[in-house]
């Protein structure tokens, strides 16, 4: 299959796109390094040294005999030259990670909101105007996230993306119908996402355009099989307060005797998944494509779920580490239960990696080899959900 990766140089779809070309695709990297911007904005680098993504496609044709196209453009802004790549291209599917993707970074200021909300839904609703025009059957694959539902305490397992829901009309009678899963963003990045779906419910139902938005759980962990291959294709590892996951900024500080940060009570339960089955969701989704039609088809993308100060006691006693609780800049409850049907992914083939598979201490050892690039001053999050949350942290440090 022809596959077009928009942001394919970043954190999921780098790795994406070499697992895709492994597995026999053509495949084409559009991006326009806003990423790597990001660093020299925030004044931070990943863990692992990231090489100039010409250097890693060229390490990827020597290590696998497999070439991959690169196009430089920004999907949110250059719709013309977008649309022009797919007419040219004539993809089988696009797989769309080229959104902004952290929540602390979308709440860190007025500007980081704005150019989130702008950066996203420009994005994805360029891809979806450019399908159209170019009159080309293609299956968009979104990385969505799990955030889209927000975080209860009711005790019900999320179902993948709809909710069926019956009312009663003028007469009484009532009647059913499945709606999209209502939604609960917790932050503007996550408000993003869920206005993408509301984009592509609309032109799956007006255009056609078959869709998959693959509501994916927090990711961790850094290496797959392919960047495997060459200290060339490493992936990110990101530890800062706004980009860093929460585990792997735990194994980060555990890495260099920080004490673990966890926000609050730590009672928040979250939906994770590791970067290889990430890739093999990715993988799975697409080459599923003929399946799609009609509506959106939503996966949860995601193998488990850990309460936060759970997941530091684990690294603790993993790794031996202290756990130290701070204030949440987060405005969010101080406990949720979390626990979702992943039926379809589950369907398609993934068997998925968990926790106590071994790889949380080869993750330590990447950690502790590259020690020496880790800026402690920058593992706290600085980005503040509102004023309130603000107060409460100045305080506590005070």
């Amino acid at each position: 299959m022809r596959v077009v990766v928009l942001g394919g140089d970043g954190f999921c779809g780098w790795p994406s796109a070499l697992h895709l070309s492994a597995s026999g695709h053509d495949v084409t990297i559009v991006d326009n390094f806003v990423r790597r911007r990001a660093d020299d904005e925030l004044g931070v680098q990943s863990l692992t040294p990231i090489r100039p993504l010409a250097e890693r496609i060229e390490a990827w044709q020597a290590a696998s005999g497999r070439e991959i196209a690169v196009v430089e453009l920004d999907v949110a802004h250059d719709y013309d030259a977008m649309t022009e790549l797919l007419i040219t291209v004539r993809p089988d599917a696009v797989v769309h990670f080229a959104e902004q993707r952290s929540a602390p970074y979308s709440m860190k200021s007025p500007p980081h909101k704005r150019y989130t909300i702008d950066n996203n839904l420009n994005a994805t609703h360029n891809l979806l105007a450019a399908v159209v025009q170019a009159g080309i059957d293609i299956h968009v694959v979104h990385l969505g996230t799990m955030g889209v539902y927000g975080y209860e305490t009711v005790p019900v397992d999320l179902p993948e993306g709809y909710l069926t829901v019956s009312y009663p009309d003028r007469h009484g009678e009532m009647h059913s119908r499945e709606i999209l899963y209502p939604t609960q963003p917790g932050s503007v990045y996550h408000l993003s996402k869920s206005l993408d779906q509301l984009l592509f419910q609309f032109y799956a139902h007006n255009d056609g355009v078959r869709v998959t938005d693959l509501h994916q759980g927090i990711v961790w962990g850094t290496q797959t099989d392919e960047t495997e291959r060459d200290p060339r294709l490493i992936n990110r590892f990101d530890y800062d307060g706004d980009y860093g996951t929460v585990l792997n900024r735990f194994i980060v500080e555990a890495a260099i005797g920080y004490p673990l940060t966890v926000h609050g009570t730590g009672g928040q339960t979250r939906a994770f998944i590791n970067i290889r089955d990430t890739v093999r969701c990715i993988r799975l989704a697409v080459e599923s494509g003929f399946q799609v039609g009609g509506q959106v088809r939503v996966m949860n993308q995601m193998t488990e779920t850990h309460r936060v100060a759970d997941l530091a006691q684990l690294v603790a006693r993993t790794i031996g580490a202290e756990v130290d609780r701070v204030a949440n800049p987060r405005q969010e409850a101080d406990e949720n239960q979390l626990a979702a049907r992943n039926d379809r992914l589950l369907g398609l083939g993934l068997a998925p990696i968990t926790l106590d598979s071994g790889l949380l201490a080869t993750e330590v050892g990447i950690a502790r080899a590259y020690s020496g690039r880790i800026d402690a001053s920058r593992i706290p999050c600085r980005s503040f959900w509102n004023e309130s949350r603000r107060s409460a942290v100045e305080e506590q440090s005070a």
